[in-house]
């Protein structure tokens, strides 16, 4: 690879070192620093694909095989002594950061749709965020617990706590959920072990309280066990889907962090027509650069490192990335 390309992953790094880990993972935030002065370490990254030299699975790929590094010597010495398992991790495995937090920021869409309701997720992983009626949320100042449910009493359901703008038009209760299902090019079962560690290892390492409400969630998906269908979002397991939901429920088909999987703007704007035509509410929540069409009725300025919600194209919210915030924009645009 020529210099150019090497200067755009570690610009990548560096991206990801100023507006994702600043402030949330200082051992992730060093580390994307250094490996983005690297120069073995970006050679190393120039032989996987594109899609594949991202920071979080770097770092987390390292952190699988070889626990969770001191500090950069420790972690550039474990990947340079194997790069070759590094390297087959990376390929194999993918992002699927099963965010369940993430249910904060889609409630106050959710519980404002006709109930009952019928989720239809696409890259849904393990189905975590398929499950928003069986959490707890702490909103500051409102607060919503989690259903009782016998079979699940063992384990205390997680409660996410979400910092939300004074006109966020939040909920007093959960939604309605009659009917949920998943699509998923790889999907994750949350009752096997070793499917879970991956997904585990994908939480930053400081963050203590996202990884108790992770493992809390994955028990509640090992027992409710939502069904989660093998297929492409682009495929005919998508429709199919669609057609199966109940139709005296309002079906939504949404997704987080999914998208920007999908390399092709043609293939991302057909999707969301098809959304549309096939469900009356689509819920995107993404990072902006995946619907720049939506993107620009946002406003110009955008939050660094934020994901945009939407709802059938029309802005709604700035988001964090983890569910930790949200603030309310739906009335401005």
């Amino acid at each position: 690879m020529d210099e150019e390309g090497l200067a755009e992953i570690s610009a990548r790094y560096v991206g990801f070192a100023d507006t994702e880990a600043l402030g949330r993972s200082p051992l992730y935030e060093a580390l994307a620093r250094a490996v983005a002065e690297d120069g073995e370490t970006l050679g190393f990254l120039s032989t996987l694909p594109d899609m594949k030299r991202q920071p979080n699975l770097l770092l987390a790929a390292v952190r699988h095989l070889f626990g969770t590094p001191t500090g950069w010597t420790e972690f550039r010495q474990a990947l340079l002594a194997h790069p070759d398992a590094v390297r087959s991790l990376m390929l194999e495995r993918s992002t699927q950061t099963n965010e369940p937090g993430r249910c904060a920021s889609l409630l106050p869409v959710l519980a404002r749709l006709p109930q009952p309701l019928a989720l239809l997720e696409v890259g849904t992983s393990a189905g975590l965020c398929l499950m928003p009626d069986l959490y707890g949320y702490d909103y500051g100042h409102t607060a919503i617990r989690a259903p009782v449910m016998a079979p699940v009493m063992a384990s205390e359901p997680p409660v996410f706590r979400c910092s939300a703008s004074e006109t966020t038009p939040l909920p007093t209760a959960a939604p309605h959920v009659v009917w949920r299902a998943g699509l998923d090019l790889s999907p994750i079962d949350a009752s096997d072990p070793a499917q879970v560690a991956w997904l585990e290892t994908l939480v930053w390492p400081e963050q203590t309280e996202r990884l108790a409400n992770l493992q809390a969630a994955v028990k509640i998906a090992a027992t409710v066990k939502p069904r989660i269908v093998k297929g492409d979002l682009r495929g005919s397991e998508f429709v199919r889907l669609c057609s199966e939901a109940p139709k005296d429920a309002t079906l939504v088909v949404f997704h987080t962090a999914v998208l920007d999987y999908v390399c092709d703007p043609a293939d991302r704007e057909a999707f969301a027509e098809q959304a549309m035509r096939l469900a009356p509410y689509w819920v995107s929540n993404e990072f902006p650069r995946a619907f720049p069409s939506i993107a620009t009725r946002a406003g110009t300025s955008w939050p660094p490192g934020r994901f945009l919600l939407s709802v059938n194209r029309s802005p709604v919210a700035w988001t964090d990335p983890h569910g930790a915030s949200l603030a309310w924009i739906a009335d401005e645009a």
